[in-house]
């Protein structure tokens, strides 16, 4: 069985993007077809992809399948200067999960593996790269400074939502008319399926009518009296002749409209993004001084340890020292 084929479960299905790359093939006995659908499901369609893309990557330098420590390590060392140690992370996950599904030794657990990625860590001087934050104000200013148009209510009830809610840019997008669910304080927000909930367990995000002058409830009601949506996706696209379309408003448009928003305000969006609305939020409510666990209710973070980077960069000017001397 070759691993990089559809024979591999890791790899086959219907969502496999990827191109039939020629290895060096693995005897080994092929599993039956229900244990290698079941395997096969077991991974979320964007993580085969992903796979997929860096097993690809692997064979096109050179790589061949079963590896050994000593290929691996060579093939991160020819990397350190061009790709980021999070980024050779990933690709070692790839290659993990390939030797791991076809029953073989890990090599990437090898102590010459493992030192190697060390050392990359340690003389790459990379910071890991993180989408800025969008903070309460800046988002504010963003607000204020639209108009009433079709575009403009879709804008706001999804920067407003996105924000109130702390969702990622994927979990917003992938919101249907059925998951808003109006209560007396606000509206409930159920979310099927996440990043971090793969086997769709779901949970509910209560976002609450705002005591400001823009409230996430309210836009939200807006725009779908607006557009007429009474079922289906929430956000959806909007055509050249301002006609709303059937389809989901996808990841990257998040990213897009918040980059177009705060360019009209004369922000510069570079580095901006669609977690941005994600990061904003932790980090706007650290700096309100709610608490760590009460942010992770809204956003799902499993640990504090996931939300440390916000609060901390949140809680920098808090009682800042310089701030008292200066």
């Amino acid at each position: 069985m070759d691993l990089l084929t559809r024979d591999n479960p890791l790899l086959s299905g219907p969502t496999n993007e990827v191109s039939e790359p020629r290895l060096d093939a693995i005897n080994c006995t092929p599993l039956p077809q229900p244990v290698a659908e079941l395997v096969r499901d077991s991974i979320a369609p964007n993580s085969r992809r992903a796979y997929g893309s860096d097993l690809a990557r692997f064979q096109a330098w050179g790589g061949t399948l079963p590896a050994t420590d000593k290929l691996i390590a060579t093939y991160l060392a020819e990397h350190a200067e061009t790709h980021a140690p999070s980024t050779l992370t990933r690709w070692l996950t790839s290659l993990a999960k390939a030797h791991r599904t076809a029953g073989l030794f890990d090599p990437t657990k090898s102590e010459l593996v493992r030192s190697v990625l060390r050392g990359i860590r340690r003389t790459s001087g990379r910071a890991p790269q993180q989408a800025k934050p969008l903070l309460r104000d800046d988002l504010l200013l963003m607000l204020d400074a639209m108009d009433r148009g079709l575009r403009a209510r879709r804008d706001r009830a999804l920067l407003l939502v996105g924000f109130a809610g702390g969702f990622r840019r994927s979990e917003l997008v992938g919101l249907d008319r059925s998951d808003a669910e109006p209560v007396r304080q606000g509206v409930l927000l159920h979310l099927r399926r996440s990043k971090t909930d793969q086997f769709g367990q779901g949970r509910r995000i209560g976002v609450p009518y705002a005591r400001g002058r823009h409230c996430p409830v309210a836009a939200l009601e807006d725009w779908l009296t607006t557009a007429k949506i009474t079922a289906g996706p929430l956000f959806r696209p909007i055509n050249r002749h301002h006609q709303v379309g059937s389809d989901r408003l996808s990841s990257e448009a998040v990213s897009i409209i918040v980059r177009e928003r705060l360019a009209a305000v004369g922000i510069p969006p570079a580095g901006y993004s669609g977690h941005s609305l994600r990061a904003g939020f932790a980090t706007s409510a650290a700096q309100a001084g709610v608490s760590s666990w009460k942010i992770r209710q809204q956003t799902g973070h499993a640990s504090d340890a996931m939300l440390a980077r916000y609060v901390r960069n949140g809680e920098l000017f808090l009682d800042n020292a310089a701030g008292v001397l200066l």
